[in-house]
């Protein structure tokens, strides 16, 4: 069987895992990895791989894993899928969802190419999970209970604020649905506290929510990549009341992000062009092997 050749755009933390998650899945190869500085201070795991500063230098390239913040998502998925390349990416601003995948829906179709956006554990595997409670239980409410735990969207959008070194966003789940952002930032030489923290809370994706922000000598000091979710649904099934579902995990974020990037780029190989969010695509997809097999094993 012919293997799905995927590159890695971006090398922070998500690229690491996804490297990983490559390496342990029989059906991919490492077609290379993209970063801004190329084969320049090549890490050691990469030796083997071709490492370059765009895409279009590497050949036969199926599918590119975008490893890259939220924010850079649409114009590294554009450029790369109308090369005809698919695009897989875990952008998380969950109120710009929709807009992403009309933007992208457009260019995958132009490209003849297929785009699956969102595709983390939250939004992405949680998602799935919410819409199967949803079915099954129509009338009702749901809860998306985050954390303990370290998101890196929010910690990464307040690495991008001026004045910042490091920055380590930590969500405390409320409950129903409600949290709190605790930000620890290490400031640069200089940097007014107050602007940053100001900066922090007017950011898209701390506004809604209460925020603290407290200034650390050092990030690494605080740091755990470590978070959860609790998924709680309550509601009817056709005239029968309380009816409730939950479901709870405790994971390593960037390693389950990169493992969804990964099961998602195989996904991306059975579509037809155009972009899609994970809760459009039959779960099946997600998995490697055949087809009968999997329904016997599973169903």
């Amino acid at each position: 069987m012919k293997k799905i050749r995927a590159a890695i755009v971006g090398y922070g933390n998500i690229g690491k895992y996804a490297l990983e998650a490559l390496q342990e899945s029989e059906d991919f190869e490492v077609a290379g990895v993209v970063r801004r500085k190329g084969a320049e201070s090549k890490p050691a795991e990469l030796a083997d791989y071709d490492v370059v500063k765009s895409i279009t230098e590497l050949k036969d390239v199926d599918v590119a894993i975008l490893a890259t913040p939220t924010r850079s998502v649409e114009k590294y998925a554009k450029e790369i899928l109308a090369l005809g390349i698919n695009t897989v990416d875990s952008f998380d601003i969950h109120t710009q969802i929709v807009d992403l995948r009309r933007s992208l829906d457009k260019a995958a179709k132009e490209g003849n190419a297929v785009s699956i956006i969102s595709a983390g554990w939250d939004p992405g595997s949680d998602s799935v999970v919410r819409t199967l409670m949803e079915s099954l239980a129509p009338k009702g409410i749901s809860y998306t209970n985050f954390g303990p735990g370290r998101s890196m969207g929010h910690s990464v959008a307040v690495r991008a604020i001026d004045g910042v070194r490091d920055a380590l966003s930590v969500t405390i789940p409320l409950g129903t649905g409600i949290h709190r952002r605790m930000v620890y930032v290490e400031l640069e030489e200089g940097a007014d506290f107050k602007a940053v923290e100001a900066a922090i809370k007017a950011d898209p994706y701390f506004v809604n929510d209460e925020t603290h922000v407290s200034q650390v000598k050092s990030v690494k000091d605080v740091n755990d990549v470590g978070h959860g979710v609790n998924l709680v649904r309550k509601g009817v099934s056709g005239k029968t009341h309380n009816q409730l579902f939950e479901y709870n995990m405790k994971i390593n974020n960037p390693a389950l992000t990169a493992q969804v990037l990964v099961n998602v780029a195989r996904a991306s190989m059975k579509q037809q062009p155009g972009c899609y969010t994970m809760i459009e695509i039959p779960v099946i997809d997600f998995l490697p092997g055949d087809r009968e097999e999997l329904i016997r094993h599973l169903v």
